[in-house]
């Protein structure tokens, strides 16, 4: 559930003060206020989650006010470009680093190799040494930074050859390989004691995931997105990280009472409409 509005007197006491909630971090005149960064890197799953109703459009929501969401998706990646793009993505001496990243490679890198070499196709060793070497990279940012991998979902491949065949010719991806690719991802988060999520059993838990949850096969729909939203957030909201990274324990900015906040219907009360949400979202937990 999100936040309702808050109603307040419409003035306070004689001899009192109203309640005054900022952000947590001091204002720089120079720069204004320094949100926490949530940066989402990854290939087409990261890139096209800002679509209408994605699971990096959901975050934005929600973090609004409160973390900059901010978009480093790239369709076609694999973890062997994004390995040799990271210094540039997330260089070590930037003044401020993020708070949060998660990352998404592996199913461009499980599809199976081409006789041309022209192919994303990494091999599961590489595929895991680079992911390995990202975690290092994204882990040395900052003591503050954390890092939320996500495996490998599945793919229907029927829908896939239908949709994308035309296109791209016959795919050489099969929902096996991403299996492998999910367990070797999991398998390193373990080792290196990184918070992962295993999309490849999340999607499958509904009964009928391979008729919704996809727009082609391979990427996710409004259904695929609202999993993968619920996922990341129940990471967030179950992680001992502290601070707490969870929406609902991060402050607002600029959320004290204000002289232009709404009066309420009952015209004896201002309505802050801080840490209101407009629209619902029923995502929020």
């Amino acid at each position: 559930m999100t936040q309702p509005f808050k109603a307040k007197s419409a003035s306070p006491a004689k001899g009192t003060t109203q309640p005054v909630h900022t952000t947590s971090e001091p204002i720089d005149p120079t720069q204004g206020p320094v949100r926490p960064q949530f940066v989402l890197f990854g290939s087409s799953i990261v890139e096209l989650s800002y679509s209408c109703e994605g699971w990096g459009a959901t975050l934005a929501n929600l973090y609004a006010r409160k973390a900059d969401v901010i978009l480093r998706g790239y369709c076609g990646w694999n973890s062997r470009r994004a390995l040799q793009a990271l210094d540039k993505i997330f260089p070590k001496d930037a003044t401020d680093q993020p708070s949060l990243v998660i990352v998404y490679f592996g199913g461009n890198d499980s599809m199976h190799p081409h006789p041309t070499a022209h192919s994303p196709h990494v091999p599961l060793q590489e595929y895991i040494e680079n992911m390995r070497k990202i975690a290092i990279h994204l882990k040395g940012l900052s003591k503050k930074t954390r890092l939320i991998f996500l495996s490998s979902p599945p793919i229907n491949e029927v829908q896939m050859h239908e949709m994308l065949s035309d296109l791209l010719g016959p795919l050489k991806r099969t929902n096996e390989s991403c299996r492998i690719y999910s367990e070797a991802c999991l398998e390193l988060c373990r080792e290196m004691n990184v918070k992962a999520i295993d999309l490849w059993s999340a999607v499958q838990q509904r009964h009928d995931w391979s008729d919704v949850c996809f727009t082609d096969g391979i990427h996710l729909s409004h259904e695929g997105n609202k999993i993968v939203a619920k996922e990341i957030l129940k990471v967030l909201r179950e992680a001992d990280w502290e601070p707490s990274l969870h929406w609902n324990s991060m402050p607002t900015e600029f959320a004290e009472d204000s002289l232009y906040d709404p009066n309420g219907a009952d015209e004896e009360s201002i309505i802050n409409v801080s840490n209101g949400n407009f629209q619902g979202n029923s995502q929020s937990k």
